[in-house]
Parts: C-alpha cells; structure tokens; sequence
C-alpha cells in the first residue's frame, strides 16, 4: 500500500463567507514537494444530499436556481449539517424546509467527493423513504418547485439538460441500484 504524503505546511489564504482557501505544502514518499490550494472544510459539520422517495418509483427532485451556472437546475434537495446535528437529522429538516415532507425512513446510502484534488468536501447521500407532509421554513430565496419523478426514466430527465449537477445523477443511479435489491 502506497504511503500517504506528508502535509509539511498549511497555511490559510483566504476566508469568505462561505469558503476557506488554503495552501498546503505537500511532500510525496519519492521526495518531490509540490503546493497545492484546496477549499477545505469550513466550521459547519459537512452536507447531505437526499433521495426524497414518494413510492417505490417516485422520486421528488427540485427545481432552483444555481448561481454557479446562472439558471435553473432540476436536482435532488441538499444542505448543510448544522453544529451537533447528525446528518440524518440535517437530512430530515433539509426534506422539510424544500419539499414540505419529512421522513419516518432514512438510510444512508454513500458518501461522495466532488473534484478530491482541491475540495476537501464530502456529502452524505440519503434515501428517504415513508414520507409524510411537514414543512419547515428554510433559507431559500423563493418557493422551490417540487417535480415528482420516475427514477426508471432517469436517462429522459437527463437529456432534459437541466439536470446536470453530478452528485444529483449519481445518487439517483446509486438509488435505483439500492432499490433494485429489494424487488
């Protein structure tokens, strides 16, 4: 097994509101050192993204719009974890502030990392099952649009292209997998 380099300095950057820039110095096992900057974990407790699944085969995707891209993206509800607060929990009121449903079932299906090279980042992926009406109030500018889906069209929701953030279609993939062991 290949050893792990040696983080010989780390230093911060830059801090915004939302992102902590850092620099690190990086020995590798061959000698070689070499900088890199990364974003790493700001003081929340990581994030979630939540498979919301109405039935067997329905699942409920929003619609919001994403400043990154600058438009409208249908995808999967997503957020923080708030301080001492598990990712279930988050997973949970996450449902209830952007769909209006909580859940009486959650199951963590898998962590994913988006670019590792310079994230440190992860989110928690949730399937949320036995659904029942609840709505909290959440940080979101607008009212979200709240699209029931059939996870066996998912390839129909993606030549749509406004479904395009990869950790949305990996965890309805992932989800379709998961579901598939239980028919």
């Amino acid at each position: 097994m290949t050893k792990k380099p040696t983080i010989l300095n780390q230093k911060t950057i830059a801090t915004t509101q939302l992102f902590h820039i850092e620099t690190l110095e990086i020995q590798f096992n061959n000698g070689e050192i070499r900088n890199y900057e990364r974003l790493s974990r700001s003081t929340n407790s990581g994030a979630v993204l939540i498979v919301p699944m109405l039935d067997n085969e329905t699942v409920l995707l929003i619609k919001e719009y994403s400043a990154g891209v600058d438009r409208y993206e249908i995808g999967l509800p997503k957020g923080k974890v708030d301080l001492n607060e598990s990712f279930l929990e988050a997973a949970n009121r996450e449902l209830k502030e952007e769909i209006g449903f909580g859940s009486r079932k959650l199951h963590h299906l898998s962590s994913l990392s988006l670019a590792p090279s310079y994230l440190e980042h992860t989110t928690e992926i949730i399937i949320a099952q036995d659904l029942y009406l609840e709505k909290l109030t959440g940080d979101e500018p607008e009212e979200l649009e709240v699209i029931p889906w059939n996870l066996n069209k998912i390839n129909e929701l993606l030549v749509t292209e406004i479904c395009t953030e990869a950790r949305s279609i990996a965890a309805l993939f992932m989800t379709l997998e998961y579901l598939k062991s239980f028919i």
